[in-house]
């Protein structure tokens, strides 16, 4: 015990001048533990001298040198529960609620609030709360807006998809149903789309990549397209039951015509070897883009494709506005963005090899080809012409025709008409 200790003599202004050096490093529990430390090592008398010495109370010396006796484990609190001054909430009852009001969901919509066409930064909440009488920090504002209304900060989600059909949810099942029984019964499954476009050429690539510390990739401070690269469409074809894609990296226009070709060149270098003897093939789209379901050229393609593989065609469009759910999002074009993310796709070589090298963690495979093919925009198809190729070889379905529907081979070519763009 300390009282059972000698007594050590010590120069008390030394002993001084030490602890006044060191308490500003030291938080609550670290000085508590300091002095008890000293009182021990003083022996009899040394928490009172230890108190006298530093102007701590006694029982802040006595309590450390407990501590040290027992063996306390500190536990990481700089301060005991309650200790310190008090807070700015506690001090102002009000001050929460005040907090509340500006930033509360149910505000934002008030054209008299005064932050209504403000940015809502922890200067500008602190700066209209001293305006009304309750002066704080910018930092309290902060702790206040974590702890007290748990709040925190946050960017924009996309998220609301606009109005949504009425069958939206039963067509989600419709194509879960397809794909399902066409994988079951081995008929190939594929999910496609087009990637946005992209410049291809020394430019700047969002994302960062390991180089040498302060050896940042130099790349153009402009992004007006390479005259002779141009920008590139990457249409990707995803392969459901095999996880592997396979992408079209267009240079020209991305149109119906073009979707198309995407499908024969996988058809022709992977499709056809993966399932061979396949009389069947099932795609699933969006409805829009040069893929849409009211897109007449589209079908037109479509039909043609068909007639010179020998299978029928059949497509299911994920409703509209649903277009993140396409599988190939997630699975394929999400890959290949975390793989090229912060390098300049400096050449079409480079696009390629990329594409190629992207992996996945569940063994995704990708393939790809630069397609310098011309397409025509403007290529139109008219009413009657459409209504030809229905009572050729399209079926619609009974469940949203529009959506869903079959193209059967024996496509016999469309007689010319007038164009007709309703």
């Amino acid at each position: 015990m300390v009282c059972g200790m000698a007594t050590v003599e010590i120069d008390e202004d030394r002993f001084i001048g030490m602890l006044a050096e060191l308490k500003p490093h030291l938080n609550e529990l670290q000085w508590r533990l300091t002095l008890g430390a000293h009182a021990r090592a003083l022996g009899r008398g040394g928490i009172s001298r230890v108190a006298a010495l530093t102007g701590s109370h006694p029982d802040t010396v006595s309590r450390g040198a407990r501590e040290l006796e027992r063996g306390i484990e500190p536990d990481g609190r700089v301060r005991l529960p309650g200790a310190g001054r008090p807070s700015a909430a506690d001090l102002d009852p009000g001050l929460v609620d005040a907090l509340r009001e500006l930033v509360e969901p149910e505000t934002r919509g008030d054209p008299m609030q005064p932050l209504r066409w403000t940015t809502k930064s922890t200067g500008n909440l602190a700066g209209e709360l001293g305006r009304a009488g309750r002066p704080v920090s910018a930092d309290t504002v902060g702790r206040l807006l974590k702890d007290r209304l748990g709040y925190s900060l946050q960017g924009n989600a996309k998220t609301i998809e606009g109005k949504q059909h009425p069958d939206r949810d039963a067509q989600f099942r419709y194509i879960n149903d397809l794909v399902v029984w066409c994988m079951a019964a081995g008929i190939p499954v594929i999910s496609i789309d087009c990637k946005k476009k992209e410049l291809a050429g020394n430019f700047r690539n969002g994302g960062a990549e390991w180089e040498p510390k302060g050896s940042p990739r130099q790349v153009n401070d402009h992004d007006f397209a390479d005259k002779d690269l141009g920008k590139v469409a990457p249409y990707g074809i995803y392969d459901v039951a095999a996880n592997s894609g396979w992408v079209n990296v267009g240079t020209d226009h991305e149109t119906a015509a073009f979707a198309v070709e995407s499908v024969r060149r996988w058809w022709a270098s992977a499709g056809a070897q993966a399932y061979p003897g396949a009389r069947q093939l099932l795609i699933t789209a969006d409805c829009g883009g040069s893929n849409g379901n009211r897109r007449r050229l589209w079908k037109v393609e479509l039909a043609r494709l068909a007639t010179e593989l020998g299978i029928e065609i059949t497509v299911a469009h994920l409703p509209p506005g649903a277009s993140k759910w396409n599988k190939i999002e997630h699975r394929l074009f999400s890959a290949i963005s975390m793989n090229w993310r912060g390098r300049p796709l400096e050449s079409h070589q480079v696009i390629l090899e990329t594409i190629r090298a992207t992996t996945t963690r569940t063994g995704l495979r990708v393939q790809a080809e630069l397609d310098t093919g011309s397409y025509p925009t403007g290529i139109e198809v008219s009413g009657k012409q459409m209504k030809d190729l229905k009572a050729q070889v399209i079926t619609p379905h009974e469940f949203h025709g529009d959506w869903n529907y079959s193209i059967a081979p024996g496509y016999l070519g469309l007689d010319p008409d007038t164009p007709d763009t309703t």
